[in-house]
């Protein structure tokens, strides 16, 4: 019974397919919104988690002042020393290292390019805290960290706008009245969760940057990576315990200065990434429902087309219940074709909206069939009701219908 009935609706749907397919249209584009936003959604949240990740494993940033990012309170928040980072380095436990950080914005140039870059003056533990890599070349000696020599590193983006496709290891830079040997190329990044080219930099020793950009012993930051599988949140309560000693913090005031734990950073945008994929998801949703409708409308004017059919197969002896499932099939048949067009149109659309957002395509089965699945129960819930006043019918009015 139930492969006749498909074979009927299938048979009714190529009979007219103009309709049939302006009735899976809604369906289609509504199946392929609310995947494709919701896969958009979660390229956003794993790009935001490999952006974050990218800034080193573990990692807790020590800065002055109390509030974070752009427009700090750094006002009478005195500035770190290298004594700071090296307290922490032996007085709190389970860390990787400690890269105490300068950075500065110049004009650097090569020959007849120039360039802004940003500055980093730190120690080699910069490297493996900030999950650097070295491409080319190598990192900073003993001798050339001790002695603040003019040596430097270059990112990637500084590297190919400064000496185009030469390799850039060996040659010299100019910054301000100086002039720099290039000893090593970093792997690319790519840009930070805030938008910044993190390959836009140039890594000089501590004592270069201080001596010969800064002009004091100040340090700005403090990078701190905490070992695997170590809590960072008790890594950071006792950074925040001895700073305060350090810095002779009484305890009735406040701290001037902040401890931020990248890992909570991530989770927080990974958070605002889920909820705006749920609402908009949600949005694209309500286009289905648009859908819905227009399946019940078609399956309602096809029973008034199709009367005097229902009344002679009720007059030959069809069951009710026959009648019902032949009209309910074919209105699940109607949604479920939208929902395997709109699942194939979303794949090529989240493929190419996610190139062009430069976020990865993460494939979501779930979604998928989630997304299918209401499809085809959209089509029991509004072909229901045209389904059971087809069944209704009076046979004898049925058969006098013109």
């Amino acid at each position: 019974m139930l492969w006749n009935a498909l074979l009927l609706a299938l048979r009714e749907i190529r009979r007219n397919l103009t309709r049939s397919f302006l009735t899976v249209l809604g369906i289609l584009i509504g199946v392929a919104a609310v995947i494709t936003m919701v896969t958009l959604g979660n390229g956003a949240t794993a790009a935001v988690s490999t952006q974050i990740s990218s800034l080193g494993s573990n990692l807790l940033m020590v800065r002055p002042g109390q509030r974070l990012g752009a427009g700090r309170d750094t006002a009478g928040a005195a500035a770190f020393k290298l004594a700071d980072a090296s307290a922490i380095e032996s007085e709190v436990s389970q860390l990787n290292g400690v890269a105490p950080v300068v950075s500065r914005t110049v004009t650097v140039v090569h020959l007849a390019s120039n360039w802004s870059t940003s500055v980093v003056g730190s120690s080699n533990a910069y490297f493996s805290v900030g999950n650097w890599k070295i491409v080319d070349g190598r990192i900073f000696s003993d001798t050339e960290l001790q002695t603040g020599k003019a040596v430097c590193v270059l990112g990637e983006t500084t590297s190919n706008k400064l000496f185009g496709s030469e390799n850039p290891v060996g040659g010299t830079i100019r910054i301000k009245q100086f002039s720099c040997e290039v000893i090593g190329l970093l792997a690319a990044k790519g840009q930070s969760s805030m938008g910044r080219d993190q390959d836009d930099t140039i890594v000089m020793p501590l004592r270069t940057v201080q001596r010969r950009l800064t002009g004091n012993q100040d340090v700005g930051m403090l990078l701190v990576s905490v070992q695997d599988g170590a809590s960072t949140s008790a890594a950071k309560q006792q950074i925040e315990v001895l700073m305060r000693e350090r810095r002779r913090i009484a305890a009735n005031q406040e701290d001037d200065f902040n401890v931020l734990d990248t890992r909570e950073i991530a989770e927080m945008l990974s958070s605002t990434t889920r909820v705006l994929t749920l609402l908009l998801g949600a949005v694209a949703a309500v286009s289905l429902l648009v859908g819905g409708v227009g399946i019940m409308n078609i399956m309602l004017v096809s029973v008034t087309e199709r009367t005097r059919e229902i009344g002679i197969r009720l007059a030959v002896g069809a069951l009710e219940r026959e009648v019902l499932l032949q009209f309910l099939i074919e209105a699940v048949v109607l949604s479920s074709i939208g929902g395997l067009l709109g699942m194939m149109l979303a794949t090529v659309a989240s493929i190419v909206l996610a190139n062009l957002m430069a976020v990865p395509y993460v494939f979501g089965l779930q979604i998928n069939l989630l997304a299918f699945l209401f499809s085809a129960a959209i089509g029991v819930i509004f072909g229901y009701f045209p389904a059971r006043r087809a069944a209704r019918l009076d046979p004898i009015e049925a058969l006098r219908h013109e």
